[in-house]
């Protein structure tokens, strides 16, 4: 597989040598480096070559956890750019299938608007005695630098999954009403950020605007041969809401976030959003949500911005702007570690006879469809509803090189209607492991959680996206 892999970036590279442009460049000199890392065996060529082929572009190997339940996905990217006098463009294409046979593609273009830097320097000045206008500088000149730039995300993405459970809704559905249906969803639309830093005391707090314009199709369909039955055997469209038919959908979303760094050791990141959900051939699917998700980071030596911050300017399959090199493993021995407090609160509103469809409720237990792991002892989607409240305490302490130990606390509970959400009867469990966060690799979980009645759940996940890139569409 190496030595097919350098055989074909060198085909690409040298079926136009004579006349080369950026592309081909790009291929020609990435097909040099995987040949230099991979041309020999041993333990730390080894190591090289898989960091090349799996994170170096214009092409690469895609890798990555599928949502739960539906295996292990392996693929390939391809990643390219052009930059402008004003705009970075980046252009980012992958495909994914998994052994159950689910698969993930999709394209995304990401702009972001580089106008030249401004530089704005202020001299304070004082008056000398007798003097009517000040001449005579007070201090040093402070220049002002415009910081971050306007990011534009637009993307076209399909996924298919054939073994999502649901085992009705609510906080205490039980599990012999375990079921299982397979979905495809197509997500096509857009995104932007906008920081906002008109004013020096608002440039501290990070404060970005957010808005989206999305299409959401959605299939569902029943899934015979598994260990337990086919969603359509146990429930009706009453008992799980769009069931019988997934109209198109148009979403809509506007919010904000801050992530302000306090004290070199405090990092706040809260985000605030407000969807809207409207099905234009049926109204009564249409729906509203607000969600608010507020982390607390405590550094415990100190706050270091690392190469995962950098999501708004980084495709998925990216770990470094174009034409850098992704970051290096860590061998670092200095000690690196964090207590982080999060909470996050969710609410649906509908209005006359409009019900949330059940394959857009979020769900607590295991990983939910986003691959994010809550109330981790329970079976994955275990609990769904249109409303969700969950509190998570963490650690995370580094013990070698790229190796971390993780450990975590959940409570969390979801409710049918608004007015059943609150802080009472609350699920609970606990969760430890082990992290790896690699170089540019994407960021390797694996944790073993207990403390809920329904046993224990070992939980592995490696994320989507190289370390430093940008999420995909979620999907609920």
């Amino acid at each position: 597989m190496r030595w097919s892999v350098v055989a074909l970036l060198w085909l690409a590279s040298t079926a136009v040598v004579a006349q080369e442009g950026k592309l081909q460049a790009d291929f020609r000199r990435e097909s040099e480096r995987v040949a230099d890392a991979c041309n020999e065996f041993s333990f730390k060529l080894v190591s090289g070559c898989a960091y090349e082929l799996f994170t170096d572009h214009p092409l690469h190997i895609a890798a990555g956890s599928m949502p739960p339940q539906n295996g292990f996905g392996l693929g390939g990217a391809f990643v390219a750019d052009k930059h402008t006098k004003n705009w970075r463009l980046s252009w980012d294409v992958d495909a994914v299938g998994s052994t159950n046979a689910s698969w993930r593609a999709g394209g995304y273009m990401k702009m972001i608007h580089t106008p030249p830097e401004q530089i704005r320097v202020i001299t304070p000045v004082v008056s000398q005695p007798g003097e009517t206008m000040p001449t005579k500088p007070a201090k040093k000149p402070r220049v002002d630098l415009v910081h971050p730039y306007t990011v534009f995300n637009l993307y076209a993405q399909s996924i298919s999954l054939n073994k999502l459970n649901f085992f009705g809704l609510g906080n205490d559905s039980a599990l012999a009403g375990a079921s299982v249906f397979g979905m495809t969803q197509t997500i096509v639309g857009g995104n932007v950020i906008k920081p906002v830093f008109e004013w020096p005391a608002i440039r501290k707090l990070n404060l970005a605007l957010l808005g989206e314009v999305n299409g959401r199709f959605v299939d569902i369909r029943g899934e015979s041969g598994q260990s337990v039955p086919s969603i359509e055997t146990l429930y009706t469209n009453a008992t799980a809401p769009g069931l019988s038919s997934q109209p198109g959908f148009v979403q809509l979303g506007e919010g904000f976030r801050i992530a302000p760094v306090l004290w070199d050791r405090l990092e706040l990141s809260y985000l605030a959003n407000f969807r809207q959900f409207f099905a234009p051939s049926s109204s009564q699917n249409s729906f509203r949500r607000w969600t608010a998700d507020l982390n607390h980071t405590f550094y415990l030596y100190g706050y270091t911005k690392s190469a995962a911050k950098n999501t708004d300017t980084n495709g998925p399959d990216e770990c470094a702007p174009a034409n850098e090199k992704c970051p290096e493993v860590s061998r670092s021995r200095n000690l690196n570690g964090s207590i982080g407090v999060r909470l996050l609160l969710s609410e649906s509103i509908t209005s006359g006879t409009s019900v949330v469809p059940f394959y857009f409720q979020q769900t607590l237990g295991g990983s939910d469809i986003n691959s994010a792991l809550a109330l981790g002892s329970y079976q994955d989607y275990r609990f769904q509803a249109p409303n969700l409240l969950l509190l998570q305490e963490n650690f995370e302490h580094s013990i070698w090189g790229p190796f971390g130990l993780k450990l975590m606390a959940d409570e969390g509970r979801v409710a049918v209607t608004r007015g059943d959400l609150g802080f009472s009867h609350l699920r609970h469990t606990f969760a430890g492991g082990l992290t790896l966060r690699a170089g540019g690799f994407p960021m390797v979980s694996l944790m073993f959680a207990w403390g809920g009645p329904e046993g224990h759940h070992n939980i592995f996940n490696m994320n989507t996206s190289l370390l430093g890139g940008s999420s995909r569409p979620f999907l609920d």
